[in-house]
Formats: structure tokens, sequence, C-alpha cells
């Protein structure tokens, strides 16, 4: 389905509540919060390879992951009418905002958190996690996710997956100074 033929679905408020209760109860909240607290102990530990200026850098991942999170979150709902949860997802390609320069911004910005926690915590369970989560995210974007993706959007999201990156984020050619064709 494309946005031009989008059936009218839910509203913004329906999308905002469910994606509350999601990141809330099931998704980045727990994922994010929870878990890398608990594999660390709920204690802080001498910094990696005993090198102090991880713990800043843990610190900026935080402070980085968090906005971007919010703002695919926010488009999500907005943009999109719906959820992170793949019961509830969006009924339109959301291709704006952080999207316009990752495919995947939300899953970036989780696991950009949980290496941030890492590195500031001195946590190498955390660190593993991490890993974990990247792969699992790869996994469930390319096995589930994607497909969807195509056959709920077609030509749409074909085009945008040759446009955007899966998990690097980058600058688009209009945005770098080209010309414009």
């Amino acid at each position: 389905m494309t946005a031009a033929n989008a059936r009218p679905g839910r509203s913004a408020r329906t999308a905002a509540l469910g994606t509350i209760l999601f990141v809330l109860f099931v998704g980045p909240g727990p994922v994010i919060g929870l878990a890398p607290l608990l594999l660390a102990g709920w204690t802080l530990r001498p910094p990696f390879l005993g090198w102090a200026p991880f713990r800043p850098v843990g610190v900026a991942l935080l402070l980085l992951g968090l906005p971007l999170l919010v703002d695919a979150l926010v488009r999500f709902v907005r943009r999109g009418r719906g959820t992170p949860a793949p019961i509830a997802p969006p009924e339109r390609l959301v291709a704006v905002g952080a999207y316009r320069y990752v495919r995947n911004p939300m899953y970036v910005a989780v696991v950009a958190m949980i290496l941030g926690q890492a590195l500031l915590l001195g946590s190498g369970p955390v660190l593993a996690y991490a890993a974990g989560a990247f792969l699992a995210f790869h996994l469930f974007v390319v096995l589930y996710e994607e497909p969807d993706l195509r056959r709920r959007f077609g030509d749409d999201y074909l085009a945008y997956t040759r446009r955007v990156r899966r998990w690097v984020p980058f600058m688009p050619p209009s945005r770098r100074g080209a010309a414009r064709p």
C-alpha cells in the first residue's frame, strides 16, 4: 500500500498510547534501561582497558541515542500512524527526520545506548548484550521487517531502500551540497 492509497486507520492518539505502552513495558524501556543495569550488577566497574575516556564516550552515546530514539518514535506516531510494536506497525512509510539518513534509527539508537552503558559502567556483560541486541535486530529486520515493508509499501519502500542505508547513517547527496537533478 502506498501513501497515496493508504486507508484511514488508527488515530495519532491511539498510536501514541500504543507506543508509550510498548516502550515502557516491552521494547526500548526494558531493553535499554533494565537489562543493562541488571547485567552490570548495578555497579560501576573500572573502565575498559583502564582507559578513563571510555566513560565520557559512553555518556555521549547515551546522550546522542536518546533524542534519536525519541524522534523516531514520534515520527512513527505522527507520520506513520503506528507504533514500533509489530502488532501495530505504521500505516504509512516513514522516510523523514532520522529516517532520511538511516532506515532503522530506533535500533541504531537502542544499540548506541546499550553500548554507551557498557562503556560508562565498564561492563563486559553489557558489551556482549549490545552485540547480541544488534544481531537480534539485524535478523529481525532482514527476516521479518523488510519483507513486510516491501509487501505493504511496494515500490515506495524499494525506492527508499535504494536511497537510505540499513544501519550506517549517511547524508543524502541533496544534503551534501550536490546539485539536485
